[in-house]
């Protein structure tokens, strides 16, 4: 068990908080960025603001290093923290797959949670497309989404637009 785990362990949850996603908002993993990333993907919600930035540093076999960064919600840091843990020294195919993985282990999200957690999804998804579209020839600095959706609070009964 590490320190972290530990200095988690004896906190009164609340009802339903798996005590891994306290450990990840109280100490965040892989938070930053690369120096020299073989990809660069942002995630970005234009009507809020908010984005996610991955950095992503790929071996012949796994994905070597992976970091991430965001202007978000407490919600983003978590996924992110919990996502590049998840698939750092594992397969692209695998990283790939772990998104419904860590789906599965957030459990029930919220609208804006599902938000959230999809920006931090897109934003390892655009690192991938610019590592393909540089190898490719393109002079691409940085692979950009744009989110769909916004995670913006509106007042009840409003939609995002």
């Amino acid at each position: 068990m590490n320190d972290k785990t530990e200095l988690v362990e004896n906190v009164d949850l609340p009802e339903g908080m798996n005590p891994e996603v306290l450990k990840h908002i109280m100490y965040p993993e892989n938070y930053g960025k690369l120096e020299t990333p073989d990809g660069t993907g942002v995630a970005m919600d234009e009507k809020s603001g908010e984005f996610v930035i991955f950095t992503v540093k790929l071996g012949q076999e796994s994905i070597e290093d992976v970091k991430f960064a965001t202007n978000g919600c407490q919600d983003t840091v978590v996924v992110g923290s919990m996502f590049t843990e998840m698939i750092k020294g594992e397969s692209v195919e695998y990283a790939k797959k772990a998104i419904s993985k860590i789906e599965e282990k957030l459990g029930t999200l919220s609208a804006q949670q599902k938000i959230c957690a999809d920006m931090v999804f897109n934003g390892f998804i655009a690192s991938l497309i610019n590592v393909a579209n540089l190898a490719q020839g393109e002079e691409e600095e940085m692979h950009v989404i744009k989110s769909e959706e916004s995670c913006e609070i509106t007042p009840q009964g409003e939609e995002n637009e």
